[in-house]
């Protein structure tokens, strides 16, 4: 037995010097495997890309512009504590001279509801006496996920759109 570049050789009389180096270099290229890394790494990455980061990227959008319009409703709800109607029965005039849209995001369907917010009813002659009054309105977001299997589970159609409802106390 014969130790030839760190490989023991069990039969080293009957083959050559070269022979036993050509064996060696043979047993090094075949353990030494770094051109493969080369051929599989854009599979990875490509793997790594559609079914990890893609789908993070789409809900992490959604959640942004979710956040972005929940702060567009809040940010009209303060602008309408500041200006309030003069009359919560007759509103036609009021909502005019309203903005209608907030950071990008479209302010509609805005009323003044007299009651409790769930169950209140638009401010008329009949309930305006009633102690809480409330601003109702709503906007819409809409989605458009880059993933393709991720689009069925935020929305039906692509791009899909979200009304959200707003209401905030004013008295």
């Amino acid at each position: 037995m014969c130790l030839v570049s760190g490989h023991e050789w069990p039969d080293c009389n009957k083959h050559t010097g070269v022979e036993v180096a050509l064996v060696s270099h043979k047993v090094s290229f075949i353990s030494d495997q770094r051109g493969a890394v080369a051929l599989e790494m854009p599979i990875v990455w490509l793997f790594m890309m559609m079914s990890l980061l893609l789908p993070l990227a789409d809900l992490a959008i959604a959640g942004l512009q979710f956040v972005s319009a929940w702060g567009a409703l809040r940010a009209f709800g303060q602008y309408v504590q500041y200006h309030s109607p003069p009359d919560v029965t007759n509103t036609s005039s009021w909502t005019s001279t309203l903005p209608t849209t907030v950071a990008g995001y479209p302010i509609s369907n805005v009323q003044v509801l007299c009651g409790d917010t769930n169950a209140g009813a638009v401010c008329s002659s009949t309930n305006v006496t009633l102690p809480t009054k409330y601003y109702s309105y709503t906007t819409t977001v809409t989605l458009a996920p880059m993933t393709p299997w991720l689009r069925p589970l935020l929305c039906n159609a692509n791009p899909c759109s979200f009304t959200l409802p707003y209401s905030e106390r004013f008295q």
